[in-house]
């Protein structure tokens, strides 16, 4: 069972779950009103507006104009340059751009380093889990979340999903690394460039016929479609894991929260509609996550092909039977059945069998000394392989503004 769920599970993981970090976002409903309180919110406070009509529009309005204006291709190739985030901001931007991204650079004033460093620790001793989730269970679930999954499928990297999940996958990877926030690390960058492929796409996804015909929304990743993809990311996961009846101390759980807090910050989504505690979470996610799930031929399609991606990893040693017993097991019959993915006649009788157990003798052996580094080393030279699969060697990801949407 090591293999199975180590190697195997953990592998696809990187490439299902890049659709669901966060790099498309999903609705929320268009019939229930907005009740989420801001006083459950990191601000505790806030007007109160419907998410679903609030956008980025400091960085819609920059976007908009750069793409209009032609000046798009320059601004990627700089944009390429730009790794670390204590790295100063190459020079050539234009103006507004260069101000737009010092100022989307800043972490928060209520940013804990302390916590995040918890949670990169808790990456560390958990990544096999995570790993996992992220992808059986977040990343396949955003192919039923409507308007993700048109998002994702009608914008252009929908047309070459491998290069288009290599990019997303970047900041799946990103969160759990040792210096995320911190000088060094790349996940302030890797925010930042989404913020604004974001932005692209909310100025030229109304602009595609397909896409015009399927969706019910004028304008796509509102601040309520961030939160949707949060909650199928973070409130899913850990939901998930103590479920699985994962031991997590309030200080764990504390940290993990923290950083995906961080982390829609710095996508842009306002104080006021992130979560103070996983108690809020679960409110909110009650109210814009679980009523929207629901099967598109999009997101259908969508599933075959992470699906036929994930089993193509380490020459087909992943057998996309296995891919389809462990969703159908991490997300449940009626998701299963809406995306077409059967009951698997040998694995997944296995997997219901000796997951519960592999988890139970696993946390037995990370009581050991040094298995918890052991475990990480092996998981981390996984995700690094994943990484690399699906950039082609093309090494390190480049995240780029979208010039278009996919191909007619």
């Amino acid at each position: 069972m090591e293999g199975l769920s180590r190697r195997k599970a953990l592998l696809a993981g990187g490439t299902l779950g890049a659709v669901g970090a966060l790099g498309m976002a999903a609705p929320a409903s268009a019939r229930a009103l907005w009740t989420w309180s801001p006083r459950g919110s990191v601000a505790g406070a806030g007007v109160g507006a419907d998410p679903r009509t609030v956008w980025d529009p400091d960085v819609d309005r920059v976007i908009s104009a750069l793409l209009d204006q032609g000046g798009v291709s320059q601004v990627n190739e700089l944009l390429r340059t730009w790794i670390t985030n204590d790295q100063p901001l190459p020079s050539g931007f234009p103006d507004d751009v260069r101000e737009l991204m010092e100022h989307a650079r800043q972490l928060p004033s209520w940013a804990d380093h302390d916590k995040l460093a918890q949670a990169h620790d808790f990456n560390r001793r958990r990544g096999l889990y995570l790993g996992v989730l992220y992808g059986m269970a977040s990343g396949m679930m955003s192919t039923v979340i409507p308007k993700e999954a048109r998002a994702v499928y009608y914008s252009y990297g929908g047309a070459n999903m491998k290069d288009r999940i290599s990019k997303t996958a970047k900041l799946g990877y990103d969160i759990g690394t040792r210096d995320a926030y911190a000088p060094g690390g790349e996940m302030t960058v890797t925010c930042v460039k989404t913020r604004m492929v974001h932005a692209a796409v909310r100025h030229l996804l109304p602009q595609s016929p397909q896409w015009n015909r399927s969706a019910p929304e004028g304008i796509p990743i509102s601040q309520a479609d961030l939160m949707v993809t949060w909650h199928s990311l973070a409130t899913t996961v850990m939901q998930t894991m103590r479920e699985w009846q994962i031991p997590i101390s309030d200080g764990d759980a504390e940290a993990y929260l923290h950083s995906w807090q961080v982390t829609a910050h710095m996508l842009g989504v306002r104080d006021e509609y992130i979560p103070v505690s996983w108690d809020e979470a679960d409110r909110q996610a009650e109210q814009v996550l679980d009523p929207v799930l629901a099967p598109t031929p999009e997101g259908r399609d969508l599933a075959r092909i992470l699906l036929e991606l994930g089993s193509e990893l380490d020459g087909g040693v992943l057998s996309e039977p296995l891919l389809r017993a462990f969703t159908r097991y991490t997300l449940g019959d009626r998701i299963a059945d809406w995306l077409d993915i059967d009951r698997e006649p040998v694995h997944s009788p296995m997997i219901e069998t000796f997951w519960p157990p592999f988890i139970a003798a696993r946390e037995f052996g990370l009581g050991f000394p040094g298995s918890d580094e052991t475990y990480w080393l092996f998981d981390e030279l996984l995700r690094q392989f994943v990484l690399l699969y699906l950039s082609e060697a093309d090494y390190p990801i480049s995240i780029e503004i979208p010039q278009g949407n996919r191909p007619s």
